[in-house]
């Protein structure tokens, strides 16, 4: 940029300080506190704080690591061959809301709190992400052990933040952050949609709710005659309890035969096809994938694993139980820490899927699982599951009812990935100068 303001980076902070790990179980004279990690950065971003640990510091000291609303957070600590340390988080008045406990940062992060009458602390968040995303972080990366450090005294000493007018800052923060918005207002819709599918699972498979009007003299509530002419209008006893009737007590084993998965090693780019692994599918119950890696099977490998629309997965280790669906057309195998479930009938693809992310599926996997030292679920004991199979007809009209809320996910799934596009092509046109706020069209 030219015409503006330099500084340092550590000339425009009020105070920095590490991070605290705290204990993993209450102490006499600790405090619960929410404890964000590198991990937690990508999800924390976006609204997803589900997976920030619970930990317990020392009541004492805690105060002065308690974060705040415009906060940023540095990992100083991690990183890999592919990815340097120095990833930033900014903390917003929203990601402390969706905490239940006061938050700090772990040990192997800092954060830093900038001076507001000196620079925009959103602004100089932006700026870190620009210089992240241009490399500059590696030439501040050490590893004389296997963790990759940052040096964070030297980065903070010289690196040279450019700083147009407060009020040039705010807007090219403004503009950059409503595209973060946008992308998490996109991401809790899809949760609500999802949460919509599971309630209709819940309410035609195992409340019986259209059964129970029917039963009772009612039409099913917000339910069409042809919809509801499809339930019966009483129960039978089973060795499940009462049932409706007609209905079938069975095994997952009768609507699926599994298929194990392709044994590989991934890489962050191309060429090859996707590999869809645990860690893939184990944040939310849809595929981003964007953030799948690649492998390079030979043509009979590929033409065995290749997924296909309507697939459905279910993980045998590491995480096991955990469901996806394929509800994209990727070019993707599926590694071999997963189960294909292939259907017999094709249209049972959301009603097997919404089983595997029922309660009682999940309350099945953990029975199974736990007391294991390795917690894990063969083919066999994942399609034992005992299930109540509806007739075909009800089956498919559930999946009917589905599609319309999970091709909307998947909608939001696609502006997502080119609102990120768009934000990330952006970043260093507006904070190198090459771009200003006023050229942007609404």
């Amino acid at each position: 940029m030219t015409g503006v303001g330099v500084a340092l980076l550590r000339d425009l902070l009020i105070t920095t300080k590490d991070g605290d790990w705290g204990k993993d179980e209450p102490r006499d004279g600790m405090v619960p506190y929410r404890v964000i990690r590198g991990a937690d950065f990508p999800g924390a971003r976006v609204g997803d704080t589900s997976g920030v640990p619970r930990c317990w510091l020392n009541g004492d000291t805690v105060a002065r690591r308690t974060l705040q609303p415009d906060d940023i957070l540095i990992e100083t600590a991690g990183g890999n061959r592919d990815r340097p340390t120095g990833r930033t988080l900014l903390v917003t008045n929203r990601l402390l809301l969706s905490l239940d406990l006061p938050a700090t940062c772990a040990s192997f992060c800092r954060f830093l709190r900038v001076d507001p009458a000196r620079a925009n602390p959103r602004y100089v968040f932006w700026y870190l992400q620009y210089i992240y995303q241009r490399g500059d972080m590696w030439e501040h990366q050490v590893q004389h052990t296997g963790v990759a450090r940052f040096q964070y005294t030297t980065f903070a000493a010289s690196s040279r933040i450019p700083l147009p007018a407060l009020a040039q800052q705010g807007a090219i923060a403004h503009v950059l952050g409503t595209l973060d918005d946008k992308i998490e207002v996109n991401r809790r819709m899809n949760q609500t949609l999802e949460a919509m599918g599971r309630a209709l699972f819940k309410s035609w498979f195992v409340d019986f709710d259209p059964v129970r009007a029917k039963a009772a003299g009612r039409r099913p509530a917000g339910m069409d005659a042809a919809t509801a002419a499809l339930f019966p209008t009483s129960f039978v006893d089973s060795p499940m309890g009462k049932i409706p009737k007609g209905w079938e007590c069975g095994t997952l084993r009768q609507l699926c035969d599994p298929q194990y998965g392709y044994t590989a090693s991934a890489k962050p780019e191309g060429p090859g096809p996707k590999l869809l692994r645990v860690t893939d599918m184990n944040k939310e119950p849809w595929v981003e994938w964007e953030d799948v890696p690649h492998c390079e099977p030979d043509e009979t490998r590929l033409s065995r694993y290749r997924l296909e629309i309507g697939d459905v997965l279910v993980s045998r280790m590491a995480d096991p139980g955990k469901a996806a669906i394929v509800e994209e057309a990727v070019d993707a195998v599926f590694a071999s820490y997963l189960i294909r479930l292939n259907r017999r009938w094709p249209r049972d693809s959301y009603f097997v899927f919404y089983f595997l992310r029922s309660d009682q599926y999940l309350a099945y996997a953990q029975s199974v699982t736990s007391g294991s030292v390795q917690a894990n679920m063969n083919a066999q004991v994942i399609t034992a599951a005992a299930l109540l199979i509806p007739p075909p007809a009800v089956r498919q009209r559930f999946g009917d009812c589905i599609l319309p809320l999970r091709q909307k996910i998947v909608g939001n799934l696609q502006e997502n990935r080119q609102i990120a596009i768009l934000r990330d092509t952006l970043l260093p046109k507006l904070l190198s100068g090459e771009l200003c706020v006023g050229a942007i069209k609404p």
